[in-house]
C-alpha cells in the first residue's frame, strides 16, 4: 500500500459554515486518517492514506452552501505511524488569513424543525445550524469558536452537546447552536407580540444586527403614528412578507427578484408596486416598495402567531395578506441600537412595546438593500448577509486602510489582493455614529490582525475621516471623491488600463475646493484627468440646496434670464423674493457641477416637490413619474468642457410633471451619450466606468448602458458595492495602493 501524508491549508469562507465536518466526512469516505482544525490562516488539514490524491477533488464536489475556497496550499509531510482515525481538533490562534461568514437567514432544514411539534427546536426563536444564523454579529474574535462569541455564556444542554460533538450532525461545531432548555430567551412571548401588532401597536424588536421597529403594514393609523414618532415624514418603509406568493400580491417580481428575495442573504429588494394595493403612506410618491422575506425564526414565528398558529408547513408557501412594516430602530440619524438598556430608554417615545433577548449583539449590521438595474442587482446599502465578504483585487497592494466618505460611510481594509469593505455605517455627523465607526473598524482590524501601512481619505479638510487620517503614524493619501467612485469600479472589475469614467452624484470636494458632482474623467489607476463637468449652477443657500430643491430651480431660472419667474413659481417659499434679489445682485455665491442638483432643479421646475424630506427624495419622485423617456432635440450643448442642459430646463417650464420627467430623463441620457462618445473619439478609449449615486436611477442607467453598448463600448458599474458613497472606500484604497506599489504585480 502506497501511503502518503499531506498538509493542506485552505483560506476563504471556511469557518462557521460547516466546513470542518465536510472535511471529516470526505476523509472518512476515502479511508484517510489525520485531522482538521481552524486557525487564523483558515483551516489546516493533515491527511494520510492511499487515496490522498483524490481528497481535494472530492472535497470541492459538494461544498457546504456558505463555504468559499479562495486559496489552497499543499505540501507532503512525513508519515505518522499507527495513526488510526481522522479527528476534528480544537482551534489555534495565529496570524489571521481568514474571515468570518456574514449572518445568514434561516435555512430550510431549520425552518422545518421550527414548525415540527416532534422537534426539540419546535417554536424556538433562536435555532440555527452550520448553514444559517448569526455569525458576524455574535463573533468577537477569530478563530471562530463558541468561546469567542456572545454565546459563551450559554452552556450546552446534554442534547445540544451531543449534536455539537457529532461530526455527522449538521450542528456539529455550530457555535451559536442552542435550544429552549439552554439558549437565549425572548423577554416577551411571540403570542403577546403578535397580539400587540394586531392591536395597532408599534414594536421595537431586537433583531440579528440591531433593534427593528415593526407594525402592521395595512394599518394606516399605525404607519402614520410611526412616521410621527420617528420624525420620518416621507422616507419609504420596507415591507416584511411571509413568503414569495404573498409578495406577488403587491409587487411585480422578475425571476431575478425571486432569486434575491429567497436567497439566504435575505436583502430588502426594491420592486415595482402593483396599483392601489398597499397604503400610499408606505412609500409616498414612489413606484416601488422595498420587500423582504423573513430572515430569522422570530420573523416566521410572528407571522405564524398573527395567522392563528396554523398547523404543518403548508402555510409557509400559501399567499397571505399579513404584512409588516420593518424599519431600523434608530433615532435622529444615529446608528442602530444594540444595547438593551439604551434601546429601552431611546425607543420609549417611539415603540409601545420593546422586546429583547439575552444574547448580546457584538457588532451592529443593518439590512442590505438592493435595486434591480439592467437585469442585475445593484446595492443601495451593503450590510447584513454580505459583510464581511472579501472583494478580490487585480493584484496585491500594500496593506491600506481607507476611511471612506462623510455620508453613507463605509471603510475598507486591504490584505494582499483582497479588500474588506465594512457594513454601512451612516453619516459621520454625530457622536454615536462616529463611535459605531470606531467600534466596527476595531472589530474588523481584530479579525484581520493587520496593521495598515498607509491610510487613505477624502480631499475635504473638514471631514472627520480626513482629520482622523492625520492621526495615523503612516503615510496619508488624499483621494478626490469622484476619482474614488470610479477607481472602485476599476478595482472590482480588474480594469488596470486607462478608461473613461463618468461620476454622477450630489456632492464631492473638488481639487480646488469647489463642489463637484457631474464629472467626466480619464482614469489611469492612481491618476485621473478631469475632461469636463456639468455646467456649474449657482447654489443659492450653499449646502442647504440639497434639502430645498426649489433653490436650484430658482438658480436655473436665473441662468435662463427669468428672474421674475422665481417668485411666481416658488412664491409659497418664504425666501423666494430674497433669493431672486440675491441672484440678481451678482454677489459671490458658490456653484456646483452636481448632477444631483440638476435632478433637484428639474423636480422643482415641474412642481414635483419643492422640499426634500430625505436624501435623493426629489430625484426619486421624478424617476417614479417616468413612463417612456423622450429626447428633446437640441436639449443640451457641450462647450468649453461643460455639459449644459439649460435648453432642456427651458422647455420643462411648459410641461406637466409626467411629460417633463420623460423628457428630462431621455434628454439627459442622449446628451451624456454624445458627451462620452466625443471623448471616445478623442482618446481612442473604449472602456467606460460609471459610478456615483445618480446611477441608482434605473432609467438613467439602463438608457446610458444601452446607448453606449450599441456603439460597441465596454461599460462597467459597481456590482459588489453600491454606486453611492458606500462604495468609495474601496476606490480610495485602490488609488492609494496602486500609487505606492508601482508596477509590482
Amino acid at each position: 500500500m502506497n501511503l502518503k501524508r499531506q498538509q493542506i491549508t485552505i483560506q476563504g469562507v471556511v469557518q462557521g459554515v460547516g466546513f470542518r465536518p465536510h472535511v471529516y466526512r470526505t476523509a472518512i469516505r476515502l479511508n484517510l486518517t489525520g485531522w482538521v482544525k481552524n486557525n487564523n490562516h483558515g483551516v489546516i488539514i493533515e491527511i494520510q492514506g492511499s487515496s490522498t490524491d483524490q481528497f481535494l477533488s472530492k472535497l470541492k464536489e459538494s461544498l457546504p452552501p456558505l463555504a468559499r475556497i479562495d486559496a489552497i496550499q499543499c505540501q507532503k509531510i512525513p508519515l505518522i505511524q499507527n495513526e488510526k482515525h481522522f479527528q476534528i481538533k480544537s482551534s489555534e490562534g495565529e496570524s489571521s488569513n481568514t474571515i468570518i461568514s456574514p449572518d445568514i437567514g434561516i435555512c430550510q432544514d431549520c425552518l422545518k424543525e421550527l414548525f415540527d411539534p416532534k422537534s426539540r427546536y419546535y417554536l424556538y426563536p433562536f435555532l440555527n445550524c452550520t448553514q444559517c444564523g448569526p455569525r458576524l454579529t455574535v463573533t468577537r474574535q477569530l478563530p471562530y469558536d463558541r468561546a469567542q462569541t456572545s454565546m459563551d455564556t450559554f452552556s450546552l444542554c446534554s442534547a445540544c452537546e451531543k449534536d455539537y460533538s457529532d461530526p455527522i450532525n449538521r450542528r456539529y461545531h455550530a457555535q451559536p447552536t442552542a435550544c429552549s432548555l439552554c439558549g437565549p430567551q425572548l423577554s416577551t412571548s411571540i403570542k403577546a407580540m403578535a397580539k400587540a401588532i394586531q392591536q395597532g401597536k408599534i414594536l421595537a424588536v431586537k433583531g440579528l444586527g440591531g433593534y427593528q421597529l415593526i407594525c402592521d403594514a395595512w394599518n394606516k393609523a399605525s404607519i402614520s403614528t410611526l412616521r410621527a414618532r420617528k420624525k420620518r415624514a416621507a422616507k419609504p418603509f420596507a415591507i416584511l412578507v411571509p413568503n414569495l406568493k404573498s409578495a406577488e400580491q403587491i409587487v411585480s417580481i422578475s425571476p431575478l427578484g425571486r432569486e434575491l428575495l429567497t436567497c439566504q442573504t435575505r436583502p430588502i429588494v426594491l420592486l415595482n408596486k402593483l396599483m392601489d394595493c398597499m397604503p400610499e403612506d408606505l412609500a409616498p410618491g414612489l413606484n416601488q416598495l422595498g420587500i423582504m422575506l423573513p430572515t430569522t425564526p422570530i420573523h416566521y414565528l410572528l407571522f405564524h402567531a398573527i395567522m392563528g398558529f396554523p398547523r404543518g408547513l403548508e402555510w409557509l408557501d400559501k399567499p397571505d395578506s399579513t404584512m409588516l412594516v420593518v424599519t431600523s430602530a434608530n433615532v435622529g440619524g444615529n446608528p442602530l441600537l444594540i444595547d438593551d438598556t439604551q434601546a429601552e430608554e431611546a425607543l420609549a417615545s417611539i415603540a409601545d412595546l420593546t422586546i429583547s433577548y439575552n444574547r448580546n449583539i457584538v457588532t451592529r449590521v443593518d439590512d442590505s438593500v438592493i435595486k434591480l438595474i439592467n437585469h442585475s442587482p445593484a446595492f443601495i446599502r451593503r450590510a447584513r448577509g454580505y459583510v464581511p465578504q472579501a472583494i478580490k483585487l487585480p493584484f496585491t497592494i500594500p496593506t491600506t486602510l481607507a476611511l471612506g466618505g462623510h455620508l453613507k460611510n463605509t471603510f475598507c481594509i486591504t490584505r494582499k489582493d483582497e479588500a474588506f469593505v465594512s457594513q454601512y455605517i451612516g453619516s459621520l455627523s454625530n457622536k454615536d455614529t462616529i463611535e459605531f465607526f470606531h467600534e466596527s473598524l476595531e472589530h474588523l482590524q481584530d479579525f484581520l490582525n493587520i496593521k495598515p501601512e498607509q491610510v487613505a481619505c477624502d480631499l475635504h479638510p473638514d471631514f472627520y475621516t480626513t482629520q482622523l487620517a492625520e492621526t495615523y503614524d503612516c503615510p496619508m493619501i488624499n483621494v478626490q471623491h469622484h476619482h474614488a467612485h470610479l477607481a472602485s469600479v476599476a478595482a472590482e472589475h480588474h480594469i488596470i488600463h486607462p478608461a473613461l469614467g463618468l461620476a454622477l452624484d450630489g456632492y464631492g470636494y473638488g481639487t480646488q475646493g469647489g463642489s463637484w458632482g457631474g464629472e467626466l474623467m480619464l482614469l489611469d489607476n492612481a491618476c485621473f484627468e478631469r475632461l469636463g463637468s456639468f455646467y456649474p449652477l449657482t447654489m443659492p443657500g450653499g449646502d442647504g440646496v440639497a434639502k430645498e430643491p426649489w433653490r436650484m430651480g430658482a438658480s436655473v431660472l436665473h441662468e435662463l434670464g427669468l428672474n421674475e419667474e422665481i417668485s411666481a413659481r416658488f412664491g409659497n417659499m418664504t425666501q423666494a423674493k430674497y433669493l431672486s434679489d440675491l441672484l440678481v445682485s451678482q454677489c459671490s455665491l458658490p456653484a456646483t457641477s452636481s448632477c444631483g442638483r440638476y435632478f433637484d432643479a428639474a423636480s422643482a421646475l415641474l412642481g414635483v416637490t419643492h422640499v426634500s424630506n430625505y436624501e435623493g427624495h426629489a430625484a426619486q419622485l421624478l424617476e417614479s413619474l417616468v413612463t417612456e423617456p423622450e429626447v428633446i432635440s437640441n436639449g443640451w450643448n457641450i462647450e468649453n468642457g461643460h455639459f449644459n442642459l439649460l435648453p432642456t430646463f427651458a422647455e420643462l417650464l411648459e410641461l406637466d410633471p409626467v411629460t417633463g420627467s420623460n423628457r428630462f430623463h431621455g434628454t439627459l441620457v442622449a446628451g451624456l451619450s454624445e458627451w462620452i462618445l466625443i471623448w471616445v473619439k478623442n482618446t481612442g478609449l473604449r472602456t467606460v466606468l460609471l459610478s456615483g449615486g445618480c446611477f441608482l436611477n434605473q432609467r438613467l442607467t439602463e438608457g446610458l448602458i444601452q446607448a453606449l453598448c450599441q456603439r460597441g463600448l465596454s461599460v462597467y458599474l459597481p456590482k459588489q458595492l453600491p454606486a453611492n458613497d458606500g462604495g468609495i472606500s474601496l476606490g480610495q484604497a485602490w488609488v492609494a495602493g496602486v500609487a505606492n506599489c508601482g508596477k509590482k504585480r
